[in-house]
């Protein structure tokens, strides 16, 4: 598959964003030019990182301002607020080596802080001043995404939020479709523990390809965009091999019924403690 024919989805605000990228979340910052580097040279054009995750200057180092790569990053919880997020997004830019982001992103609401409304004020801000082309948020619940919606009347782009077989979240990603907002994937492979359940496995093996392909085939069928992580530079390949299959209804149902009321692993943004 080449890069052109890689799947994209188009935002609210009209523009392009890859369907499938690089999640650099817990990538040592030391290795993470080297891993970032890899991904592009087999053919990754998205990369999604966070001011929490300390190695924005490893996805800026190895970008050196390529205008090709999609880059995603986050608003960390302390800097909520309005003056606040403005410093923060100038902080990331620098360590990203660009003046201008392709999406920038509250990582959580903090409901207790009751600062997020702030917050998406000065991702409008950025927006409106060319800075983020475009912005959204990121483990909003309905009532966060709401607030935001009617407090301001712009709606996100995007929200991030854990999604994966045994929790599919389709409340809430029935919420963004009748918003317009694209839904993105974090934990798309549960954390490793997807990838041995008997269903996944059979689906996997029929078409001569891993349980993680599998999973991610999954994601993209779904219309969801999905950044998996691996610090393996084999790993690439193997994530990027899911562009080139299909799974079929009844295979895509079969992933559907592993969807679990408890099947959570993250925190939930309406109690996280941090």
């Amino acid at each position: 598959m080449t890069v052109q024919d890689q799947p994209a989805v188009v935002l609210n605000d009209g523009r392009s964003m890859p369907q499938f990228g690089l999640g650099v979340f817990q990538t040592p910052p030391e290795t993470t030019a080297e891993i970032v580097r890899k991904a592009i040279d087999v053919g990754f054009r998205a990369v999604d990182t966070a001011a929490a995750y300390r190695n924005e200057e490893g996805v800026g180092q190895a970008l050196d301002g390529r205008p090709d790569i999609f880059v995603t990053t986050k608003l960390w919880n302390a800097d909520h607020g309005f003056d606040e997020a403005l410093r923060a997004f100038e902080q990331s830019a620098r360590k990203l080596r660009r003046h201008t982001l392709d999406l920038y992103l509250i990582h959580w609401p903090r409901p207790r802080f009751n600062r997020y409304v702030q917050s998406w004020k000065a991702l409008i801000r950025l927006k409106s001043e060319g800075r983020s082309r475009s912005i959204g948020v990121s483990n909003f619940n309905r009532d966060h995404l709401e607030r935001i919606i009617g407090e301001t009347g712009v709606t996100p782009a995007v929200n991030q939020i854990e999604l994966h077989p045994r929790f599919q979240q389709r409340a809430l990603r029935e919420f963004h479709d009748q918003h317009g907002i694209r839904t993105e994937s974090w934990s798309p492979l549960g954390r490793g523990q997807l990838l041995s359940d008997p269903a996944i496995v059979s689906i996997a093996a029929k078409h001569g390809k891993t349980p993680a392909q599998a999973v991610i085939r999954w994601h993209l069928e779904n219309g969801l965009i999905v950044i998996p992580k691996t610090v393996r530079p084999e790993r690439l390949r193997e994530n990027l091999g899911a562009l080139g299959f299909r799974l079929d209804d009844d295979e895509l149902r079969r992933i559907d019924a592993l969807d679990s009321p408890d099947g959570r692993i993250g925190p939930d943004p309406a109690t996280a403690a941090f």
